[in-house]
């Protein structure tokens, strides 16, 4: 037997590890630890919508659902996205997914063939890149720039596109920057895709979460609603990240094909977590209490970028989600060195700006999803931190 031969995907075994992961374990197990690196709202999903669910469990309602989530889910998710100006049916162009991180799969593996172009917006979630790779897709950065508050121009778009480009992926409120795109920012986007003729993936999932300025989908646009896959959820704008729900909306030939993959590699999301979402969606107050953490939010976006200001450092403001970026470049450290070293001086957890793309050396990402608390904690030791540097 040749014990030298390895049995694993080639694409699998040179695929980094996620470069979130690392900090989140060695903040969990260091003793006095603080972080501000994970992006889960520390709200607790609404009492009502948990009592829903436990009340659905108590009926025995334990079965598989249709692989595109049940009826009354799908007719909610449909209406639910009209706020955004968003007109799909329920029946053909809704599929429901294990969090908008199964949709980004399934719409990539449905569009993709090996060796497609996929554009991929960065800095950018961080398995945008893998899931391009798992379905034999290369994947072109569009790297973002901070004078550009990190908004994806037309000039950026073009300069990219090759006869291979198929597919851009984009992510607006962004994570991990906070940028935004309003609707004149996507109407440019529009024509260069269209002139093009490429598909567009757009990650919404924290199309809740803006501050100021109501959130735009280019797929609301003329002549998008064809080429456009929507993902939704309620992770972040719900509180339900561990219930692991997601929304995709499309055109009814993708959507069947994403459900194709959908049933055969999940059969269905899970039966409960549908129950919990229903009732989210539906709710009466639903809108009130995501005013009521968009609100928190805002207020400790605020803290955040006025105390990094005053330590010196440069940061481009979020407009939505619930992160910060700010440039560490002042400091002469990159992105790991300063991760590293404020986790042992000063036992706070932030994230490396790298680990959401190359393009993203010399910045951290820093989460509000925190009590202010926590985060005027973390500010003073990151204070006391950069204070041994000249920031002029």
């Amino acid at each position: 037997m040749d014990t030298s031969k390895s049995y694993l995907s080639k694409v699998v075994k040179e695929m980094p590890d996620s470069g979130i992961k690392d900090f989140f374990d060695i903040a969990n197990t260091m003793e006095g630890a603080l972080s501000l690196g994970v992006g889960e709202p520390d709200f607790p999903t609404p009492e009502h919508v948990r009592e829903a669910a436990i009340a659905s469990i108590k009926r025995g309602e334990t079965k598989y659902t249709d692989n595109r989530g049940t009826v009354e889910l799908r007719a909610a998710a449909a209406e639910y996205l009209e706020k955004f100006g968003l007109h799909y049916d329920r029946e053909n162009e809704i599929l429901i997914t294990m969090g908008a991180s199964e949709g980004i799969d399934l719409a990539l593996r449905a569009l993709v063939d090996p060796g497609d172009e996929v554009l991929v917006v960065e800095p950018c979630y961080v398995s945008y890149i893998p899931c391009v790779e798992l379905c034999g897709g290369i994947p072109v950065s569009i790297p973002l720039k901070a004078e550009n508050k990190f908004r994806l121009t037309k000039e950026e778009l073009e300069e990219k596109i090759t006869d291979k480009t198929k597919v851009l992926l984009i992510s607006f409120p962004n994570n991990p920057t906070g940028a935004i795109m309003e609707k004149e920012d996507l109407e440019a986007i529009r024509e260069v895709v269209t002139a093009h003729d490429i598909f567009v993936i757009t990650d919404e999932i924290y199309a809740e979460l803006t501050y100021g300025k109501k959130h735009a989908s280019i797929a609301a646009l003329p002549d998008m609603y064809e080429r456009c896959v929507v993902l939704n959820g309620f992770s972040k704008a719900f509180a339900m990240t561990g219930w692991r729900m997601g929304i995709a909306a499309g055109p009814a030939e993708v959507i069947f094909h994403m459900n194709k993959i959908h049933q055969f590699t999940t059969m269905s999301a899970g039966t409960t977590s549908q129950v919990a979402a229903l009732e989210a969606l539906t709710s009466p107050v639903r809108d009130e209490e995501i005013d009521v953490m968009r609100k928190e939010y805002d207020e400790r976006r605020k803290i955040m970028v006025d105390g990094f200001r005053n330590m010196g450092l440069d940061v481009t403001e979020p407009e939505g989600a619930f992160y910060v970026f700010p440039s560490i470049k002042k400091t002469g450290l990159t992105s790991m060195e300063f991760c590293n070293r404020l986790l042992q001086e000063q036992k706070v957890a932030v994230i490396p700006g790298d680990a959401f793309g190359s393009c993203a050396e010399g910045y951290i990402r820093c989460s509000y999803a925190y009590s202010k608390d926590i985060i005027k904690k973390c500010l003073e030791k990151i204070a006391v931190f950069v204070s041994q540097f000249d920031l002029k």
